[in-house]
């Protein structure tokens, strides 16, 4: 198919079928063209390799570098290093010292250029400044450029993969329900109430509740829950059948409302549990049980719990827990918004425990000091104290025992969990996402861990173009924050203490840190499921798997040993904990001079080489002997 036929056949998808007549003459040159080169000098010449769709708008000279500016990123050679750097990748771009620019990144490297003269320096501010402004429309990021113009490349060209949807696997919520084997005929089911996002744009179209929970019920229970984000199964426990659901904070209010039918689900995931026990329960009773209550249930769908003979008998239920990300403080203040949290007296057979996490607030507040910290020539006398005071390892360390505690409920209690923070976008999916990867070993392989991305974050709405800073029309500052990026240290930080149970290694981590931002890919654009399907987006950008897929080598973990199915248990504690340096703290910003023709945020390797095997070397004789008898006790 030529190139003018696939884009058209893009764009057709997007507006429908039936599209304007002129649609079939478009190519992507005219889609996306590429602007006028304004050079500075006329024997100058672009110092790097465009990528699809790439133009470079801007090529001029700092004090002592070559400087360029394209339609996706910031391009400096110095004489012997070179500088990459996704223009979305930009958080905040400053003139200091009259002739030096100032460019912090939200994956906290800090770039400075100097310039010879302050008009100079101004210029490039300025186009810098128009180059990194939030987009007015979708198409305005460089991920729809380069996608159609990656269409029209022959199969022998090294990006010709990423156009297509990478393994975005559209049926892997009935492949994990089956994977974690729920009873979806007698005990739970898959409701359709949220099809076509009806009832909540920010979660999936297919939730899992309790079989005798009806749809009725469930937009009752919209109605009382922040944003609609009701109470929904996630994750069920192999061996003990014991749930994990999330959710987003009860409307209580100062007037202390109610509602019975969230009651009534709240604590029917409790009672779904020990209807579906899971392999390790022992003896016939229960089996027989859960099959009795099958048959009452499915023949009176609409009754209450009550209804159900076996529920009662055969099996009590395990009292749940309700793990509330925020403090009590801030859930208490939170019912002057509306908000609030549950109470045991009114939700039987459930126990609230708050975690204290930060807001978004405290944590982007940590980010930029951890930022200023890592920027500035370090003082070995007081470098230690300078990264405490950042806060950035204590927010880590509070998440990660969140995991832990919901991880151990589930494990080692065989007890239900629901968790919530006010809305459910940011606190909760770290805490279940980090615990399934406790719990579940095939979240710790590239596959899985695609999955869990994919389920705990992109389908169940975290706003990624808010707090990542590229969603159009969007100037509240304050929506920022590095939610994503802070997961992604936490499981660093678990590949660090576990070397050999993770499939995937420390440069898969930082790739996906910087691809969160580059909008090079269209992963991660969009605040929600219901925007990227009307949008298109996954027919319209590449995806960032067909990158960190499984069949790159580079993102491997040599120490890896598959086939162990153990339960994690961090040390949480903040002196076990250790700065990200890879992304935080990079060995240098620039790249070396040869490799100035990569384009450091798409080749694999270009950032990679110090994870590779040769990375051995480094460990100290007492570490490798570890991972050595690690090796040997798993196999």
């Amino acid at each position: 198919m030529s190139l003018t036929a696939r884009v058209s056949c893009s764009m057709l998808s997007c507006f429908g079928e039936e599209g304007p007549p002129s649609l079939e003459y478009i190519q992507a040159k005219d889609l996306f063209p590429p602007k006028e080169l304004v050079k500075e000098e006329e024997n100058l010449q672009v110092p790097f390799t465009v990528l699809q769709g790439e133009g470079v708008e801007f090529l001029g000279r700092a004090a002592d570098a070559l400087i360029a500016i394209s339609n996706y990123r910031l391009h400096i050679k110095f004489k012997d290093s070179v500088i990459n750097v996704p223009l979305r990748m930009i958080d905040s771009v400053e003139s200091r010292d009259m002739f030096q620019l100032h460019i912090a990144c939200k994956d906290s490297k800090v770039v400075r250029c100097h310039f010879s003269t302050f008009k100079q320096c101004q210029e490039w501010l300025s186009r810098l400044s128009r180059a990194t402004a939030r987009p007015a429309k979708p198409e305005d990021l460089f991920a729809f450029a380069y996608h159609a113009w990656c269409l029209g490349l022959t199969e022998e060209d090294q990006h010709t993969h990423l156009c297509q949807p990478g393994e975005h696997i559209r049926c892997r919520q009935e492949a994990e329900l089956t994977r974690m084997g729920f009873d979806l005929q007698n005990v739970w089911r898959v409701s359709h109430i949220n099809s076509n996002y009806k009832l909540c744009p920010s979660y999936p179209q297919k939730l899992l509740v309790p079989v005798w929970i009806t749809d009725k019920e469930l937009e009752n229970v919209a109605s009382f829950r922040s944003w609609k984000r009701i109470p929904v199964v996630v994750y069920r426990h192999l061996r003990n059948g014991a749930a994990i659901a999330r959710c987003s904070q009860p409307e209580i209010s100062w007037w202390g409302w109610r509602n019975a039918d969230d009651e009534y689900l709240v604590t029917s995931i409790a009672k779904a549990c020990a209807l579906d026990p899971g392999t390790r329960a022992t003896g016939g009773s229960l089996s027989t049980g859960n099959s009795d209550a099958s048959e009452a249930c499915d023949t009176d769908f609409d009754s209450s719990l009550t209804a159900c003979s076996g529920v009662e008998s055969t099996a009590a239920p395990q009292k749940l827990l309700i793990l509330d990300a925020r403090s009590y403080t801030a859930a208490v203040a939170n019912r002057a918004k509306g908000g609030g949290c549950e109470c045991e007296e009114y939700y039987p057979n459930c126990e609230v425990v708050f975690m204290g996490m930060a807001n978004i607030h405290a944590i982007r507040n940590s980010f930029q000091y951890l930022r200023a910290v890592c920027s500035q020539m370090p003082d070995p006398s007081n470098w230690l104290s300078a990264l405490e005071s950042t806060k950035w390892l204590q927010h880590l360390s509070v998440m990660l025992k969140a995991a832990v505690l919901v991880a151990n409920t589930v494990d080692r209690e065989g007890r239900p969990v629901l968790v919530h923070c006010s809305d459910g976008w940011d606190r909760t999916p770290q805490i279940v996402a980090l615990a399934k990867i406790l719990l579940d070993p095939y979240y710790r392989t590239l596959e899985g861990f695609q999955v869990l991305v994919e389920s705990d974050w992109l389908d169940f709405g975290h706003k990624f173009g808010d707090r990542c800073g590229h969603q159009e029309n969007a100037e509240d500052q304050n929506e920022q924050c590095p939610v994503f990026l802070q997961w992604l240290d936490s499981v660093h930080q678990l590949l660090k203490q576990f070397p050999c149970l993770f499939e995937f290694n420390e440069a898969f981590l930082v790739k996906l840190v910087q691809h969160t931002y580059s909008c090079l890919y269209g992963t991660f654009l969009a605040n929600n499921p219901c925007e990227r399907e009307k949008r298109n987006i996954y027919k319209r950008t590449c995806s960032v798997w067909a990158l960190l897929r499984a069949g790159n080598k580079n993102f491997h973990n040599f120490l890896y040993t598959p086939g162990s199915d153990m339960v994690l248990h961090p040390v949480c504690h903040v002196r076990a904990l250790h700065l990200w340096t890879a992304v935080y703290l990079p060995a240098s910003s620039p790249c070396p001079l040869g490799e100035e023709t990569m384009d450091l945020y798409l080749s694999p390797v270009a950032q990679s080489q110090e994870f590779s095997g040769r990375s051995l070397d480094r460990y100290p004789l007492l570490t490798l002997w570890c991972l050595s008898f690690q090796m040997f006790i798993s196999t």
